[in-house]
C-alpha cells in the first residue's frame, strides 16, 4: 500500500526485518499546508514493535561483527542515494511537516547525507591511544551495545532522525526507528534507501504509529539497549519511567527557552537580523533564542529596527520560494501556541507584534508575535511555546544580563551578541547552556558535543560522544609477561 505525495510514491507500511509489514489499524498524516489528509499509514502497536525489535536483535548478531570498513562503505552508499533523491525527500517532507521547501532542498536534506558520511568517516578514525599502568597495557575499545530505539520529533524529522540513526549504525548497533506521527513519511523513504544501499535485513527498521502506543511499547521493550529521544519534557519523563525498568541508557534532547543576549557594543544590524531569524520554521525550533535580552542603552534602537525587519517577514505556502515562514505543524499544536498567547494577553500583556492567527491565510498560519517586558515568572516567559512567539526584556549591566539569561529551568542553547571578545568569553563561561553561539546562530559541526542542561536534556551526542553512547566502552588490561608459557 502506498500514497502519492507531491508526485512521489511513499509506501505506507512499516519496514521490519527487510520487508514491508502492514497493520490492521491505520492513522492519517495531515499536511499543515492546507490541513488535508495526504496518507493513511500502518499504525503499530506492541506486536509490531516486538516484531521489529526481534528482527533487529537477530540482525545484531551479524551486524555487530561486520568490519568497520564495510559498515562505513554502506553508510556512504546510503548518503550517495540520499543526495540523488534530495528533491523527492524535500517535497515530501515539506508537504508532510510544512517547513520551507527551499530549506529542505539547500540545507536539511544535504545534511541528512552529511550525517551518514560524517559518522562513517569518524568510525574509521575512532581510536584511543593505549596507556600503561605499572607496565600493564590498557586498551580502550567501543563494543556495539545492541538494539537502539530512536524516537524523533516532527520539526525536522529526517535530519534529526539520521543524526542518531547514522552513529548508531556506524557503531554496530541495529536500529528500530519510530518517526513522529505528525510527519512520518520521509522515514518510509529512508527505509527504501537503506534497502537500495544494501543494508542487511533487520539492521534498520521503521515502526510508524502514535507515541502513546508504538513509542510507549518501544520504550519499555526489554531487549532495547539504548534509547535516544528528542521531544518534550513531559514525554521524556514517561519514556524515562518506562526505560528505567530495564536500566536502558538514555539520550534526551528536550525543550528550550534560550536567552538571546544583546550588549550595547554589538553590531546592531547583525543582532537584529539574527534575532528576527529566531522566527525560523514558524518558531518550531528548540534551539531558538526566544528570550531576547537587550542592554538598556540600545533597547529603543534595537526594538525599532527589530519591528521593521519582523514586519517584512513573508508568511505563506512553504513551497513558494519567496516564503519566509510557513504554518504550525497541526491543529492541536496551533491551538497550544494560541493558548499561550491568549493567556498572556488576558494577563494584561499587549503584543507589540502579531498576537494571533494570520487571518489572511487562515488554516494553521500564526503571525510572528512579540511581547515586550513580560513580568518575571510569567508563563509566556518561562514555558516553551514552540511557535513564532518571542519575548523582549532589557538589562542594566553584564551581571544582570547573565542572571536573567540563567533564570530558566532549561539550558539547551544561548546566543551572545557583543563586540568585545573578552566579554563573549566571560559571558559564555557563566551562561548555563549546552551550546553557546557568539555573534552567530545555528552553526553546527557534527564533531561537537550536543545536548542540554537542566530540563533541556540528558547526555551528549556528536563525534566520539555518539559512539560513547551507542557502545559499551571497554578497557582491556594486558600483563607484561606470561605470554606463550604453559600453566
Amino acid at each position: 500500500m502506498s500514497a502519492r505525495v507531491e508526485g512521489v510514491e511513499v509506501d505506507t507500511r512499516h519496514w521490519i526485518g527487510g520487508r514491508r509489514v502492514d497493520s490492521a489499524d491505520r492513522f492519517e498524516s495531515i499536511s499543515p499546508i492546507d490541513e488535508t489528509p495526504i496518507a493513511a499509514l500502518a499504525r503499530a502497536g506492541a506486536a509490531e514493535v516486538d516484531q521489529a525489535v526481534t528482527a533487529a536483535g537477530q540482525a545484531f548478531k551479524t551486524w555487530s561483527r561486520t568490519s568497520r570498513e564495510e559498515r562505513a562503505r554502506l553508510l556512504h552508499r546510503i548518503a550517495d542515494i540520499v543526495e540523488a533523491k534530495v528533491e523527492s525527500l524535500a517535497v515530501v517532507e515539506t508537504r508532510d511537516n510544512g517547513s520551507l521547501l527551499r530549506s529542505h532542498r539547500r540545507g536539511v536534506m544535504p545534511r541528512v547525507a552529511m550525517n551518514f558520511r560524517f559518522f562513517a568517516d569518524w568510525l574509521l578514525q575512532l581510536d584511543h591511544a593505549d596507556f600503561e599502568v605499572r607496565h600493564h597495557r590498557n586498551h580502550v575499545s567501543w563494543d556495539p551495545s545492541g538494539v537502539a530505539a530512536i524516537i524523533t520529533p516532527w520539526n525536522a524529522p529526517l535530519m534529526l532522525g539520521t543524526w542518531r540513526i547514522a552513529p548508531a549504525l556506524a557503531a554496530g548497533c541495529t536500529v528500530v526507528y519510530k518517526p513522529p506521527e505528525w510527519a512520518p513519511l520521509t522515514a518510509s523513504l529512508l527505509a527504501d534507501i537503506t534497502a537500495e544501499a544494501g543494508l542487511p535485513e533487520g539492521v534498520f527498521n521503521v515502526v510508524q504509529g502514535i507515541g502513546r502506543e508504538a513509542g510507549a511499547a518501544l520504550a519499555r521493550h526489554p531487549k532495547i539497549r539504548r534509547l535516544s529521544f528528542t521531544g518534550s519534557v513531559a514525554t521524556a519523563k514517561q519514556i524515562a519511567t518506562s526505560a528505567a525498568e530495564n536500566l536502558v541508557p538514555l539520550s534526551f534532547e528536550l525543550g528550550g527557552k534560550s536567552p538571546y543576549l544583546v550588549f550595547a557594543d554589538a553590531d546592531l544590524d547583525l543582532a537584529v537580523n539574527t534575532a528576527v531569524g529566531q522566527y525560523d520554521n514558524a518558531g518550531q525550533v528548540c534551539l531558538a533564542g526566544t528570550r531576547i535580552l537587550v542592554e538598556e542603552s540600545i533597547r529603543a534602537r534595537f526594538l525599532e529596527a527589530f519591528m521593521a525587519k519582523a514586519r517584512a517577514i513573508r508568511q505563506g505556502d512553504p513551497r513558494d520560494e519567496t516564503t519566509d515562514i510557513g504554518p504550525q505543524i497541526s491543529r492541536p499544536h496551533f491551538e497550544r501556541v494560541d493558548g499561550y498567547v491568549r493567556r498572556a494577553i488576558a494577563s494584561g500583556l499587549k503584543p507589540a507584534l502579531g498576537g494571533g492567527p494570520n487571518k489572511d491565510l487562515g488554516g494553521l498560519y500564526y503571525r510572528p508575535t512579540l511581547f515586550v517586558d513580560p513580568p518575571a515568572g510569567s508563563e509566556i516567559l518561562r514555558e516553551e511555546v514552540f511557535g513564532p512567539v518571542l519575548c523582549l526584556q532589557s538589562f542594566r549591566d553584564e551581571p544582570e544580563g547573565i542572571a536573567m539569561a540563567n533564570d530558566t529551568e532549561y539550558g539547551l542553547a544561548a546566543i551572545v551578541m557583543t563586540g568585545d571578545e573578552k566579554r563573549a568569553e566571560r559571558v559564555t563561561s557563566q551562561v548555563s547552556a549546552g551550546l553557546v553561539w557568539n555573534n552567530c546562530f545555528f552553526v553546527r559541526d557534527l564533531r561537537q558535543a550536543f545536548g542540554g542542561n537542566g530540563k533541556s536534556g540528558i547526555g551528549r551526542e556528536g563525534g566520539t560522544w555518539s559512539f560513547d553512547f551507542y557502545c559499551d566502552v571497554k578497557n582491556s588490561v594486558y600483563a607484561p609477561n606470561g605470554w606463550g608459557k604453559n600453566g
